[in-house]
């Protein structure tokens, strides 16, 4: 390989990398703006969420057209026009008055507008990192790597969403949150500028229509199932952290701890073990298969999650702290309160859905050849489980209680078990 291609593909590694952590800020920014609105009407905690997701399904296989006919490059930049605003429109709710329905529906546009700019994003990075390493372990290692940083930014946004709404009354509003939605159209305008003058090395595109390349990719049984994975892997990924948030900020008589800083801290922790496991397959997922991963890391959330439902909740630990010192969020020096022991299981998590994303799309994809891009289309559909199944997991959780609803997150994961150990070995339909 030329000195000039091997640069070329520097650069467009690096380009995706960054992209990878744009998608991951965007996304963290619903559940922690939920708690804002559950404390004024009981169901809307997840909808922001709901509507970032809700997106993918009408955005994923389009993506994937995108990419065939406009390229990687154009495609991203499309998305990023979109990002900016999506939350141009969040900035808009936020200067609205307070916290009434009109207002909430101007954020759930913000927040449905955003959901196409990650869609987007999702549907060119994944695949690019997945063809720029080759393919195989060496490509599940790209993503690994970017996934580090996209859990970097997913730790940094609860926390500072946390410490801006600090404790939720029925006062607060988006109007506490819009110095953060003002960085975040800054850093989307700077992620334009940035791509616009990248060269990237694009990959080889297929010819022929994509509803055909959809078509020749759904004969392959292990993608089918993979989507489904991938489905309720990233309702797991955001259900686990966005629940536990909605318990820990809960102010009602039989609360546990009532405070929004505390619990976006805590949630943060949980991106931060995602960051530690994504930066640890990165380096090791070169020599050790993607299968024995996931089957590793879906056994161990199992029985994390078990434990973390059954382990009583009058087991608690002081938190360090003072709550004069905003910095202390940022330093993850908590402000002092009862800290439930269940919720260290949760946050323990973060270790094993780290590498689940990487794993489950190396899986499903290998072996297609020209039907990528249209598989990464149709993954990105399915994406949608980030809004439905923590939306359905409070659903349960306003039925039968927080911890309670965390079993359809157990249920979720035994799926992924299956796909691993079984459900993901090549063979056509």
């Amino acid at each position: 390989m030329s000195t000039e291609n091997k640069n070329g593909k520097l650069v467009a590694i690096i380009a995706m990398m960054f992209l990878f952590a744009m998608i991951s800020f965007v996304t963290n920014m619903a559940a922690p703006f939920g708690q804002i609105w559950k404390i004024q009407y009981e169901w809307a905690g997840m909808m922001g969420n709901m509507m970032n997701f809700a997106a993918y399904l009408f955005m994923g296989v389009p993506a994937g057209m995108m990419i065939s006919k406009m390229g990687y490059k154009k495609t991203a930049l499309v998305a990023l026009a979109l990002g900016f605003v999506g939350i141009a429109v969040q900035f808009i709710s936020s200067k609205l008055a307070g916290t009434e329905i009109s207002t909430y529906v101007v954020y759930l546009l913000g927040a449905f507008i955003c959901g196409f700019c990650v869609c987007i994003l999702n549907t060119v990075v994944n695949p690019m990192l997945n063809l720029l390493g080759g393919g195989g372990n060496k490509g599940n290692q790209l993503i690994q790597t970017g996934g580090s940083l996209n859990s970097l930014a997913g730790t940094l946004t609860p926390l500072l969403v946390g410490a801006m709404i600090g404790q939720v009354t029925d006062k607060t509003s988006m109007s506490d949150v819009s110095p953060l939605l003002m960085i975040a159209m800054g850093i989307f305008a700077a992620s334009f500028a940035i791509i616009y003058f990248t060269k990237l090395q694009e990959p080889e595109q297929a010819d022929g229509n994509m509803m055909e390349m959809i078509k020749g990719a759904l004969g392959y049984r292990h993608l089918v199932l993979g989507i489904i994975a991938i489905f309720l892997y990233v309702g797991v990924e955001v259900g686990i952290p966005g629940e536990m948030i909605f318990y820990l900020s809960d102010t009602s008589e039989n609360a546990v701890l009532g405070s929004a800083a505390i619990a976006g801290t805590v949630a943060a922790v949980y991106w931060l073990l995602m960051l530690v496991g994504r930066l640890t397959s990165s380096f090791i997922s070169g020599k050790v298969s993607t299968r024995a991963q996931i089957v590793t890391v879906c056994t161990v959330a199992l029985v994390l999650l078990i434990a973390a439902i059954f382990v009583p909740e009058s087991n608690t630990f002081t938190l360090p702290g003072t709550e004069e010192n905003p910095l202390d969020l940022v330093l993850f020096k908590f402000t002092g309160g009862e800290l439930p022991i269940k919720c260290i299981f949760f946050v323990l998590c973060g270790l094993c859905t780290s590498v689940m994303w990487g794993g489950i799309f190396n899986l499903a994809t290998e072996g297609l050849g020209k039907y990528t891009a249209a598989a990464s289309g149709l993954f990105m559909a399915m994406v949608v489980g980030g809004g439905v199944v923590p939306l359905v997991q409070d659903l349960v959780a306003g039925a039968v209680g927080y911890i309670q609803s965390y079993w359809v997150i157990v249920a979720s994961v035994a799926y992924m078990l299956f796909y691993a150990l079984i459900g993901s070995k090549p063979a056509k339909k």
